[in-house]
């Protein structure tokens, strides 16, 4: 059975941000970009089968926390730098992440 389509956010961002923690590591050996993908990303993909489950509410808040985080951390970090890659996407689809969840997790609050 494939996941609700509410789940489908939650389990991009989840593997974008895993990926793209490995790429950091792989190019740059920043062990900081590994313990953050993996961190992030894991608790996005870990929202998204929450939210395939019975726990909308909460799966929707744990992806709507975790988007939170990395849109301050790159946000602050694109203010400091300027650099698009990887900061400002991963700002931008933070900031977009952390909407959407907040919208969903209303909308399953009891």
């Amino acid at each position: 059975m494939a996941p609700p389509g509410s789940a489908h956010p939650a389990f991009g961002l989840g593997a974008l941000t895993l990926l793209g923690g490995v790429a950091g590591y792989v190019r740059k050996n920043s062990k900081a970009s590994l313990g953050a993908g993996v961190v992030c990303g894991g608790l996005l993909i870990a929202s998204g089968v929450m939210i395939t489950g019975d726990s909308q509410y909460q799966g929707h808040s744990l992806a709507a926390g975790t988007s939170g985080l990395m849109a301050a951390g790159m946000g602050h970090r694109f203010v400091k730098t300027g650099k698009i890659m990887p900061a400002g996407l991963v700002s931008v689809l933070s900031v977009a992440s952390l909407a959407y969840h907040v919208n969903k997790a209303l909308e399953w609050k009891d």
